[in-house]
């Protein structure tokens, strides 16, 4: 079971994944200053899927299918060129030649993050759901936000699924520590200082992937 970001992959893929389409269309730009109130809530609130919401709402609402698959297109294809850690892939591929399950378990959104895992041959992919209106996005979450303690219930589920497997988990961050703690193999990668900390606290395995 894999993270996304900063695990497999280098940096924030929403950000770049926004960044990308905006800049292709810099007329929409001016529409990052409806992310203010937002933040200014988060900032009070700390709910990370409401920000993550009035993010996607902001810059890509109204945004059709058609255009914005032919920019999740173009954008997998440059993040498995060249956006994997080298590492990352490496441990990918010995999963597979090991016949593992692999799970893509994200909280990035499902506008590009099921492309990315079956682009690497995940067997199955867990994210955050937005929502449509018919051929326009809306923005709003269907799905919750697969971060932390929901990560843990996503765990929880898989594991119902896949009953007397054994579970290797990767992740980056503090917030990935609680599922991380609940598998047989877990591996912090590439860890913030406070992330480090807490896993060293938990008993979780560390590890640098370049």
């Amino acid at each position: 079971m894999f993270d996304l970001d900063g695990t497999l992959v280098r940096g924030d893929t929403l950000r770049a994944y926004v960044f990308g389409y905006l800049v292709r269309r810099p007329w929409r730009l001016p529409l990052l200053l409806a992310v203010i109130p937002a933040t200014l809530r988060f900032l009070a609130r700390r709910d990370h899927g409401a920000l993550k919401a009035a993010f996607i709402r902001a810059t890509l609402g109204g945004q059709t299918r058609t255009a914005l698959a032919a920019w999740t297109a173009r954008f997998v294809a440059r993040v498995v060129r060249r956006g994997l850690f080298r590492d990352a892939r490496a441990r990918l591929e010995r999963h597979r030649r090991y016949g593992d399950v692999l799970v893509l378990l994200s909280a990035s959104p499902d506008l590009y993050v099921p492309a990315i895992g079956a682009a690497l041959g995940f067997t199955q992919v867990v994210c955050t759901g937005l929502k449509w209106e018919g051929e326009r996005l809306d923005g709003h979450l269907t799905t919750p936000n697969r971060r932390g303690e929901e990560k843990v219930r996503c765990l929880e589920q898989l594991k119902a699924e896949h009953p007397r497997q054994q579970f290797a988990a990767y992740g980056n961050a503090a917030s990935d520590l609680p599922h991380l703690r609940m598998a047989d193999r877990p591996l912090l990668v590439n860890g913030s200082r406070r992330a480090r900390a807490a896993a060293r606290r938990y008993g979780v395995p560390q590890a640098t992937w370049r």
